[in-house]
């Protein structure tokens, strides 16, 4: 029998879609152009051709895709009826996208992390000399994983004249405890390593610096040490700052779909609205991580700020020759 087809256009004018709507068209438009922007500026300065920025533009890539595969993150939690087929792959392309996303924002952060505590040994490092095998592996298990649920590790309903399509029939609850507790959360521990390890190491070494500045000009803080402080301080604050609006959100999102989880015994216990802003709020600040990181370097954003800076004055240049024609009317 064939699935009603009434009930399937009611669901996409539900409530819920609308809220999905209109919460992440912001956001993805947001972090498409920002990346798109950030991209351009990459591949247009040949002096940031390099092996660093080979890889952020790889991370920039994956979060311009989580940003178009955003508005159906929050859509799994809700029913549908559709050929299993077409459910699967609902389901799996924004999950790989989301982890190859994560895989490789663990990859700039560690490749960025061991060129600050080895600098000597970082021309020898694998990921520094072999960038394509780095990349795919980036790319590769994420996909792998996500497919599983396509080789049969699914929950698909059967002798249903209807198929609903639903991530707890395309997610087992084993697939999701493993993807939450052995990839996101470690994932996300290791950045935060890596971070606190890197600023640990700066701290020390500007104490050093101010050590020897002191042993030469005396014991008195000079105004460089204080410019070195407060650039340091900035920078713990920059980065306290990004995690708690960028990951904050994502960790609160997590740890309560997991609980809502085990207490529905397979069903998300929450409200679906609630689930949706959570969802959409945690994904979608996550996401702005890597803009976050291309905008602070002055670098990425230098072909942009040129191409304004040449259409401000040009615009300038008409409005004064347009007053020096009106004097001359006059």
């Amino acid at each position: 029998m064939a699935c009603n087809q009434s009930n399937h256009s009611n669901q996409f004018s539900s409530p819920e879609i609308n809220l999905i709507i209109k919460l992440t068209s912001p956001l993805s438009t947001v972090i498409i152009l920002a990346n798109l922007l950030i991209i351009i500026g990459i591949i247009y300065n040949r002096k940031l051709h390099n092996t660093p920025n080979y890889f952020f533009l790889s991370l920039l890539f994956a979060d311009l895709c989580t940003g178009l595969a955003l508005p159906f993150i929050p859509s799994m939690s809700l029913e549908r009826y559709m050929k299993f087929s077409n459910c699967l792959i609902l389901h799996i392309v924004p999950n790989f996208l989301f982890l190859s996303f994560l895989f490789n924002l663990v990859m700039v952060h560690y490749e960025r992390y061991f060129c600050i505590v080895h600098p000597l040994q970082y021309s020898n490092f694998w990921v520094h000399r072999y960038v394509p095998l780095a990349l795919l592996t980036v790319w590769i298990p994420p996909l792998l994983y996500a497919s599983l649920p396509a080789f049969g590790w699914n929950k698909r309903p059967q002798n249903q004249s209807c198929e609903d399509c639903s991530y707890k029939y395309v997610f087992p609850r084993e697939f999701i405890y493993l993807e939450v507790y052995g990839l996101l959360i470690p994932a996300i521990l290791a950045i935060i390593f890596m971070t606190v390890r890197v600023l640990w190491i700066t701290r020390s070494q500007m104490k050093d610096i101010c050590k020897l500045h002191r042993s030469v000009q005396g014991d008195v803080p000079s105004d460089k040490e204080h410019r070195m402080n407060m650039r340091y301080a900035k920078c713990v604050a920059v980065v306290s700052l990004t995690f708690m609006v960028c990951w904050v959100p994502y960790i609160v999102y997590v740890n309560v779909s997991i609980l809502a989880l085990w207490q529905g015994k397979g069903k998300y216990s929450t409200e679906p609205q609630t689930h949706i802003i959570l969802s959409c709020t945690g994904i979608g600040s996550m996401a702005i991580i890597p803009v976050v990181l291309g905008v602070g370097n002055r670098q990425y954003t230098k072909p942009i700020r040129k191409g304004l800076r040449k259409f401000w004055d040009s615009c300038r240049m008409g409005n004064d020759a347009k007053d020096f024609t009106n004097v001359e009317v006059v």
